[in-house]
């Protein structure tokens, strides 16, 4: 009994069995073809069989490779990845800058290593900061503090109420999930000045578009980017006096930009201008040396 009919390429009609075997010969004038076809076949998986093995030799040995030139670290020193010192602060980024700080604060050796845009190492989470202590890797800056504070027994909260300690949560919030995207837009939306950016970061105009437009697509989402500048701008106010008022001793004074903030901020709010003094001249007392002086220079540490 015949399972099926087969039509071949060729054309022929022949029964197969159940199994798929063919039940009857091929004809004889199409024998050669056959043979022929199927040869060329086998070449060719033979050689795209090749290929892949070897571009999978090519990709393990690369593996094998970098994992022999990874660097070794001294033990019990936290190695802190940053993407750069900056021209007028330690860093480009001020969540590196608050995790070094912390870093300085609890006396805790580390180690900077300062790697270039083209040469990034991103955390598995793909941020930065990031560290490594004794070969584990952590990510995000107030994760590795947390990691820090229970594998190194620090709690630079210890003299803090729990209500003191509430508060201060809620500022950090603030100051890192709504005050930071309020300097994301002005600094890439609203300045249509991107010279600084651009020399600063020693990039080409093509990749200010594309950060200009990530930034954009980003406090979209996170919500901020949805209002217009001037609802922008009063927000951003809002939160400055908020965050003096929390320090004490605040003037009650206004900005309308991030500029003026930015170049005003010592007659606006003194108390945060005196605050980033003292954390400055305590615990960053070679801050010249870790700055590129507006990247006329490099930093030596």
């Amino acid at each position: 009994m015949f399972g099926v009919i087969q039509v071949d390429v060729f054309t022929h009609v022949r029964p197969v069995s159940r199994s798929g075997t063919y039940l009857s010969t091929i004809h004889e004038p199409w024998k050669g073809h056959l043979d022929t076809f199927v040869d060329g076949s086998q070449k060719i998986a033979y050689a795209v069989g090749g290929v892949v093995v070897a571009v999978a030799s090519v990709v393990v040995l690369r593996k094998l490779l970098l994992k022999q030139k990874a660097k070794e670290y001294p033990r019990d020193t936290v190695i802190l990845h940053q993407i750069g010192r900056g021209p007028y602060a330690p860093s480009m980024t001020p969540f590196a800058v608050k995790l070094e700080t912390y870093l300085r604060m609890a006396r805790i050796p580390y180690q900077v290593v300062n790697d270039n845009l083209q040469g990034l190492k991103m955390s598995s989470k793909g941020k930065v900061p990031w560290i490594e202590y004794n070969g584990k890797a952590v990510a995000d800056s107030t994760l590795c503090i947390d990691f820090l504070n229970e594998k190194l027994e620090v709690d630079l909260h210890q003299h803090l109420s729990p209500r003191d300690k509430g508060a201060a949560m809620a500022m950090q919030v603030m100051t890192e999930e709504h005050l930071y995207w309020f300097l994301a837009l002005f600094r890439y939306q609203y300045d249509n000045d991107k010279t600084f950016i651009k020399q600063t970061l020693k990039i080409g105009w093509f990749v200010v578009r594309i950060a200009k437009y990530m930034v954009a697509n980003s406090t979209w989402y996170q919500g901020l980017g949805r209002h217009t500048e001037e609802e922008v701008t009063q927000m951003f106010k809002k939160e400055l006096q908020a965050l003096s008022d929390f320090m004490g001793k605040s003037s009650p004074q206004g900005v309308s930009r991030l500029e003026t903030a930015l170049e005003r901020i010592t007659d606006k709010y003194p108390n945060l201008a005196a605050y980033c003094n003292r954390m400055k001249e305590t615990f960053w007392p070679d801050w010249d040396q870790c700055i590129t002086h507006g990247g006329t220079r490099e930093a030596t540490k």
